[in-house]
């Protein structure tokens, strides 16, 4: 049996397996009855001409795709590259595939990756939003969508997210457990849900341990790498430098281990680091970074099931599924050193290279 020398189809196969095209349409799709033996040699019909369906067609038939769309923050940070490997595996599971775009990128754009959702017919979205653009865009369309890591329409469409809170505060309490009083946050924003729990998290921390927040150990660094970098030297460069750092995502992190090697600050004899997001490379350095783990993969995972349990009931109450976040406590973190510090001047070497922005 020779394939034809055009794309095959479905006319091709009912054919060369001398059928109807409503039985093969049957016997490949599962839907309807078909004589077993018939079933078998249509598909094995279909496999040698290399038939594959034409699921454009039949979108448009549904009015819907078995396709979800999925806009998550920055994929070349981790912790999303792991959000949207889980979001995939849990689709694959349930027959579904997914359509990925990254945000990084201003208001407009992010509307014109939910029209372009909106014009493939997904089933529906899964977000990590920025803003409640997006999120509203879909929902007045009627489009089922999840928000994941962090929350803009809480109440108004799903979400599954991290108790970043909690998750804080017990980073926060690790360091003063040691001693540390001067514990500064490192953090990028504080207007999100995911960065204003975490601030909370830390404030509520000293406040149990009967410290006053100072609102100068609070550094707002933003995305950028190569900002956080120099924001954590001018910290880290202080005559009252901190003790210990609490880092609120990985990329933040990595900018104030930068700033302490360039400055020959020794971590933990010197300065303790604790991050939240459970980086890949915390665990290559030495001394390894203690850190907040968060199960990307789960959260994808979860958010992918409650998609689909909104697609099959449009019209319960939206829900919020919170997840916890276990404290990996390495060896980033040591009493604060007896002695007051002083900071070395300087180094006249090569700056470090820095990786692009990102953070959870």
């Amino acid at each position: 049996m020779s394939a034809p020398s055009r794309r095959p189809t479905i006319r091709d196969v009912a054919e060369t397996a001398g059928v109807s095209r409503s039985t093969a349409s049957r016997a490949l799709t599962g839907r309807g009855y078909v004589a077993p033996a018939v079933r078998e040699r249509v598909r094995t019909v279909a496999q040698q001409l290399g038939y594959v369906p034409d699921i454009t067609a039949r979108f448009l038939k549904q009015q819907t795709s078995r396709s979800i769309g999925v806009l998550v923050w920055d994929m070349r940070n981790s912790f999303y590259g792991e959000l949207a490997s889980g979001i995939s595996q849990e689709s694959r599971k349930h027959g579904y595939s997914i359509i990925l775009a990254d945000d990084l990128t201003g208001p407009e754009a992010k509307v014109e990756v939910a029209e372009r959702f909106l014009s493939m017919r997904v089933a529906g979205v899964i977000i990590t939003p920025t803003s409640p653009e997006v999120t509203t865009y879909l929902a007045e369309r009627h489009v089922p969508v999840v928000e994941v890591d962090r929350q803009f329409a809480a109440g108004q469409v799903d979400a599954v997210v991290v108790d970043n809170m909690a998750a804080s505060r017990r980073a926060t309490e690790s360091l003063l457990a040691l001693g540390h009083e001067r514990i500064a946050l490192v953090i990028d924003e504080m207007d999100w849900t995911t960065g204003r729990d975490r601030l909370a998290g830390y404030q509520a921390a000293l406040a149990e341990a009967g410290h006053d927040p100072d609102h100068v150990l609070v550094i707002s660094a933003g995305w950028d790498v190569p900002n956080v970098y120099r924001t954590a030297r001018e910290l880290l460069s202080r005559p009252d430098a901190p003790t210990a750092v609490f880092a609120a995502n990985n990329v933040l992190a990595e900018g104030v281990w930068r700033a302490a090697a360039d400055l020959g600050i020794v971590i933990p004899q010197d300065l303790s680091l604790v991050a939240f997001d459970d980086a890949p490379w915390m665990t290559l350095v030495s001394p390894r970074v203690t850190a907040v783990a968060q199960d990307a993969v789960a959260l994808g995972e979860i958010a992918v099931r409650q998609l689909l349990e909104r697609i099959e009931r449009p019209d319960v109450p939206a829900r919020t599924i919170m997840l916890s976040a276990l404290l990996r406590e390495r060896e980033s973190i040591a009493p604060p050193a007896a002695a007051a510090r002083t900071v070395p001047a300087a180094r006249t070497t090569q700056q470090p290279v820095l990786r692009a922005p990102g953070g959870a």
